[in-house]
């Protein structure tokens, strides 16, 4: 291997390429801590804040995602595809990476896209059980592609495919060890329930709104809440509970920064069903909620959560039935400790603990 290896990340737009990126990059700089890492991500997107927050460098793309709901908004897109791609190659042309890794997002497209004209190896880590198109364009030419989900290979060159799990934050281990320090840091009673809100890195709105709708009830069931309510909704949500309620026993915000101590405080978890949430709800081996958004690329998240509904590792709630049943759920499971438990160990059963660390060795292996 080379004495100074040079590796490249790209992926971002949500936290779910962003954090898996970061997380196997501090596994390479555990293995080889003098490796040089550049981070390219979306301009104007969470990872130029989050990526140099975690200590390591980041360049911006002008890139933009696909607009689905106002098609008009895409006519600018083609421009911005060409910008990004000269510009990634004016950055392999500086960086001389060793290799590159692609996350997923808006930036990885035109970045591995580059290294693909320039033959410069790259590998593929794709999160859901149902790939995009990026990356099944991409899939071709990756010496590597590491999946969160078994079964890939019908998607992909099976020779090719290497099932890692996926990246998680790894201070997610042994949570038990936290629980005190988290309900003080949440500022929540020790004995009562407590309820996780997660709508992922930029918010739900369906989430939200699901939750206003059934806050009192919630309240007077002794629940207690953590909301991480997105950016953009943190302000509208505040003032919600100042009028409906008691702002005892609930904690919002728009981002918690340790999410370890909410999960680790957390008896129940409502969220949406990203493949890096649940990853990390599996290590927390924690019970889990999920309203996936049917608002994604070939419907992934509800595959993903059927996934784990199916093995009996979390409770699917579509979003068009949420207003009806989700009280009635979460209320079932606050009052069945050992129903929660069981879930909860279910989910524990498919966690891959070690998958950043497998990924980042399966990178220095590709570096001449």
């Amino acid at each position: 291997m080379n004495p100074t290896p040079r590796i490249i990340f790209s992926g971002g737009g949500t936290g779910g390429h962003i954090f898996p990126a970061i997380s196997i990059a501090q596994s390479v700089r555990k293995l080889v801590p003098h490796a040089e890492i550049l981070f390219v991500g979306a301009e104007g997107r969470m990872e130029m804040d989050k990526v140099p927050a975690a200590g390591f460098n980041i360049v911006g793309l002008p890139i933009v995602g696909f607009q689905r709901k106002n098609i008009l908004k895409n006519i600018k897109l083609p421009f911005l595809l060409w910008k990004s791609i000269r510009k990634a190659h004016e950055i392999l042309d500086t960086f001389k990476p060793h290799v590159a890794v692609g996350t997923g997002g808006y930036a990885s497209g035109p970045l591995l896209w580059a290294c693909r004209n320039k033959k410069i190896p790259y590998l593929i880590q794709e999160q859901n059980g149902f790939p995009g198109i990026t990356n099944k364009l991409l899939a071709n030419r990756a010496h590597k592609i590491c999946t969160g989900y078994p079964g890939m290979e019908k998607f992909f060159p099976k020779e090719k495919v290497v099932f890692t799990g996926n990246p998680v934050r790894q201070d997610l281990k042994e949570l038990d060890a936290k629980k005190n320090e988290a309900i003080e840091f949440f500022g929540l009673a020790p004995l009562k329930t407590t309820l996780l809100v997660l709508g992922g890195s930029l918010g739900a709105k369906a989430i939200n709104e699901n939750i206003k709708k059934i806050f009192n009830q919630l309240q007077n069931n002794g629940l207690q809440i953590i909301w991480q309510t997105g950016k953009g909704y943190l302000s509208e949500i505040k003032t919600f509970i100042q009028q409906h309620g008691s702002e005892k026993g609930i904690y919002v915000s728009d981002f918690i920064g340790r999410m370890d101590l909410a999960y680790a405080a957390a008896d129940i978890i409502l969220s949406r069903a990203g493949a890096s949430t649940i990853s990390e709800i599996c290590l927390a081996g924690k019970c889990c909620v999920f309203i996936p958004s049917p608002n994604v690329a070939e419907d992934h998240q509800t595959k993903n959560a059927k996934a784990l509904a199916d093995r009996r590792a979390g409770v699917l709630i579509h979003e068009w039935e949420a207003e009806h049943k989700l009280f009635e759920e979460i209320s079932r499971l606050a009052a069945n400790p050992e129903l929660r438990n069981k879930i909860a160990e279910q989910a524990r059963l498919l966690a891959k603990p070690n998958a950043s660390d497998d990924i980042a060795k399966i990178i220095l292996e590709l570096i001449p």
